[in-house]
């Protein structure tokens, strides 16, 4: 994926996509930009830059606590990646969009939109990696690694 030219002297970019359980879908992308002499900003000379974007079911649209816990999927991701990381930034926003007339597709979308900045305080950067893979997963309900889903209706023999 193409990385941002302006922002760094240095950049790289890749996209991701997750599948759900229950087929949700999240798209998203993570940049990595590298400026040797730091940013004040930043606080260091490595920075991550997530964007994550879901559909979301209609009633989990309407939840008023989505964006916080939204956040959290990734701070947790954060955490239990053990990345060393400062300087944490975004927006969580909630879109719902009706359509009306002539245009084609669904008459009612609702979506989530992640979009978040770090710092990395090492040069090291699998643990980011580690973590975005894990905000993509918990943004479709995918279990944590390591936890197996169990399918519903499947008996007992």
């Amino acid at each position: 994926m193409r990385a941002p030219q302006r922002l760094a002297p240095w950049s790289f970019a890749f996209g991701a996509e997750a599948g759900g359980p229950a087929g949700e879908t999240a798209t998203g992308r993570l940049v990595l930009l590298h400026d040797p002499d730091g940013r004040d900003a930043w606080g260091g000379v490595l920075r991550l830059v997530a964007f994550v974007r879901a559909e979301l079911d209609p009633e989990l649209a309407t939840d008023p606590l989505l964006p916080a816990v939204a956040w959290s999927w990734l701070t947790d991701a954060l955490d239990d990646s053990a990345a060393n990381w400062t300087a944490l930034g975004g927006t969580v926003t909630q879109t719902s969009s009706a359509r009306f007339g002539m245009i084609s597709g669904p008459a009612r979308t609702d979506d989530l939109e992640l979009r978040a900045s770090w710092t990395s305080r090492d040069v090291e950067l699998a643990a980011h990696g580690d973590a975005f893979c894990e905000l993509m997963s918990s943004t479709v309900g995918l279990p944590p690694v390591g936890v197996t889903l169990f399918s519903q209706g499947r008996g007992s023999s």
